[in-house]
């Protein structure tokens, strides 16, 4: 199998000619396009690459070049043709950078608004932590910790809210108190139940992709080629959603950054985002705080890391991320500006 990642180019419009090739739009994100691709060529435990002009690729890759161009379409009312910010709200006492922060739910209600007034598009709220060595909990405290935060937040704010589970029983009550989108970290493998009532509750759904359980998951990831295995366990993702139901216009893909990958994993994904415009549907990004950010500069603690999420946020909006997952909802959207203003 062939893979086909476009190389980006920030533009003031969509309509520019290099080389007399004309340039074509990058997932309908405004100001992004490209007109060359890498082509990555399996060969056993080897990738070949070789770029292309749009101009001269192939004639087969036609179907695959619309589905790289085409506008990705709203979430609800929330165009994608910029990037979106997910404030990270954790409800639990664990979670690895604000754990036990919000787990009282008159903190975490607060904590939401204020993000929202932060410049948040979508708040994301999770009842059970899913950093390394997590444990599992029960769907009745999972419920006890989201239900009445989310209930809340639909009725004070206009935000799009995300319930962050791996539970059918949680998707579904969450989406029965307002929440708009459900974001599983195993991309609904956890939950045999979970398919199904994605596909019948016929809400936005968030595939992320995670090599092994939070339980044991940085006990030695391995790939044969990460971004190439990744593109392909999220594509099989998408078409078991389908196939079970989901709406393909619902499907949003997250590589899952520090979810089952070393450091060297983490940077080889964040170089090759581009790829994932390949499967024609939304791509978010989840670096905020993480590990990897201190593996590569001092080891500094999760409450200094703020430089190297914003450095890798920007990386990934060069190479057309439509959503990011952040804790810092304010920096974020000063640094998106900053990398806007000439667009």
């Amino acid at each position: 199998m062939d893979y086909w990642r476009p190389l980006p180019l920030e533009l003031d419009n969509k309509d520019q000619f290099i080389g007399g090739v004309k340039i074509a739009s990058l997932a309908g994100v405004k100001g992004l396009g490209f007109c060359q691709l890498e082509r990555l060529m399996r060969n056993g435990p080897e990738v070949h690459r070789h770029l292309f002009s749009l101009s001269d690729v192939p004639d087969e890759f036609s179907v695959l070049g619309e589905m790289i161009s085409a506008d990705r379409m709203p979430l609800r009312d929330l165009s994608l043709e910029c990037p979106r910010i997910m404030g990270v709200l954790n409800v639990t006492p664990d979670s690895f950078f604000d754990g036990g922060q919000h787990d009282q739910c008159s903190d975490a209600i607060d904590c939401g608004l204020a993000m929202v007034e932060e410049g948040a598009d979508i708040i994301d709220v999770g009842g059970e932590s899913t950093r390394p060595g997590a444990e599992l909990v029960s769907v009745d405290e999972e419920l006890l910790r989201v239900i009445p935060v989310i209930e809340a937040l639909a009725a004070r704010t206009n935000a799009l809210i995300s319930i962050d589970t791996r539970k059918s029983e949680v998707m579904v009550a969450a989406v029965q108190a307002g929440a708009h989108i459900i974001n599983d970290v195993s991309a609904l493998t956890f939950d045999p139940n979970s398919l199904g009532v994605a596909a019948s509750l016929n809400v936005p759904v968030i595939l992320m992709h995670a090599q092994g359980t939070p339980e044991v998951m940085q006990d030695n990831p391995s790939y044969n080629h990460v971004l190439l295995d990744v593109y392909d366990y999220l594509s099989l993702r998408i078409q078991r959603a389908v196939e079970a139901g989901v709406r393909a216009e619902n499907i949003i893909i997250d590589p899952g950054i520090g979810f089952g990958k070393s450091v060297s994993h983490n940077c080889e994904l964040l170089k090759g985002l581009s790829l994932f415009h390949g499967l024609g549907v939304p791509l978010l990004l989840g670096c905020s705080r993480k590990s990897f950010i201190a593996a590569l500069s001092k080891n500094e603690p999760a409450d200094q890391r703020l430089a190297g999420s914003l450095a890798a946020l920007l990386l990934g909006a060069r190479q057309g991320v439509q959503i990011f997952r952040v804790h810092d909802v304010a920096e974020t959207v000063q640094a998106l500006k900053i990398w806007r203003c000439g667009y």
